[in-house]
C-alpha cells in the first residue's frame, strides 16, 4: 500500500472536555503528516462533537460499532446510514471485544459488513485468535474463517475498498506482545490467503495491526513489508503517542 493509516480506537473513553483538548492537539500535530491517513474512533454519542472538532483537518472519523439493521424497530442499535449523517468514513466491524463481550457471531460481522458497504461507508474488519487458538496453531484457520464469512456473502471484491485489522486477541490488554516477525507472518498469510481467490484485491487491500501498538513498537511493525498501519486502543488516547505512532507510519 502507498498510503499508510493510523487508527485511534478510543473504546469507551471520553468526555466533551477530553474530547476536545485530545482532538484539537492531533489535528496540530497531524497537519505536518503526509501519506499517512489518520482516523479517530470515538464513543458514538461524541461523534457529532468530533465531527465538528476534525472540520476542515485530514483525520478522518470512524465509528466503533454498527447495527446490521438498516432501520426499523431495533431500541439501541445505530445504522450506517445514521453514521453517514456525521461524517463518519471508517466503521469498526468485528472488533475482538464485540466478539467476546457481547457474543458477535462471524455471521453478524458478515452481515455489518455488508450494512456498512451499503451505506458506502469503509468498514474495518477485525479479526484475530485467542491465546488457546494460537496455542492450538489454529491462527490460520481461525482468521481464515472470519475472512470467508465476510467473502460468502458479499464476495472477494468487497475487500478491496475495506480495511482488514489483524488483532491477536491474546496480545492486547494481556502483557503478552507480539513480536513485529509474527506479526508479519500472519500478515504475509493473509494477503497469500486473499490471493487464493482475487490477486489483485489481496495487493490493493490494507492490513493493519492491532496488538497493543504503541510509540515504542511502531517502528519496527511498519517496517513488515505487509503491515500497512495500525490498529491503535490506549496510545490513541494520548495525542503526543498517537501522533508519533503516526509519524513511525510516515517513516
Amino acid at each position: 500500500m502507498s498510503t499508510m493509516m493510523v487508527a485511534g480506537n478510543w473504546k469507551m473513553n471520553a468526555s466533551t472536555l477530553t474530547n476536545t483538548d485530545l482532538t484539537n492537539a492531533l489535528v496540530a500535530g497531524a497537519a505536518t503528516l503526509t501519506n499517512v491517513q489518520m482516523v479517530v474512533f470515538p464513543p458514538a454519542p461524541y461523534l457529532g462533537q468530533v465531527q465538528e472538532l476534525l472540520a476542515d483537518s485530514a483525520i478522518a472519523l470512524g465509528a466503533q460499532n454498527v447495527s446490521d439493521k438498516a432501520q426499523g424497530a431495533y431500541t439501541g442499535e445505530v445504522s450506517a446510514t445514521m453514521l453517514k449523517d456525521f461524517g463518519v468514513k471508517y466503521v469498526l466491524v468485528g472488533h475482538s471485544e464485540r466478539r467476546s463481550l457481547y457474543g458477535e457471531s462471524d455471521a453478524i460481522v458478515a452481515a455489518k459488513f455488508k450494512a456498512v458497504k451499503t451505506a458506502g461507508l469503509i468498514p474495518v474488519l477485525c479479526i484475530g485468535e485467542t491465546l488457546a487458538q494460537r496455542e492450538a496453531e489454529a491462527t490460520l484457520d481461525v482468521v481464515n474463517g472470519q475472512l470467508q464469512a465476510v467473502i460468502d456473502l458479499v464476495g472477494v471484491a468487497e475487500l478491496a475498498t475495506a480495511v482488514v485489522a489483524y488483532e491477536p486477541v491474546w496480545a492486547i490488554g494481556t502483557g503478552l506482545t507480539a513480536s513485529p516477525e509474527q506479526a508479519q507472518e500472519v500478515h504475509q498469510a493473509i494477503r497469500a490467503y486473499l490471493a487464493t481467490q482475487d490477486a489483485a484485491v489481496a495487493e490493493q487491500v490494507q492490513i493493519l495491526y492491532g496488538g497493543s501498538v504503541n510509540a515504542a513498537t511502531a517502528n519496527e511493525l511498519f517496517a513488515q513489508s505487509d503491515i500497512d498501519g495500525g490498529l491503535v486502543g490506549g496510545a490513541s488516547l494520548d495525542a503526543q503517542a498517537f501522533l508519533a505512532i503516526g509519524q513511525a507510519a510516515q517513516s
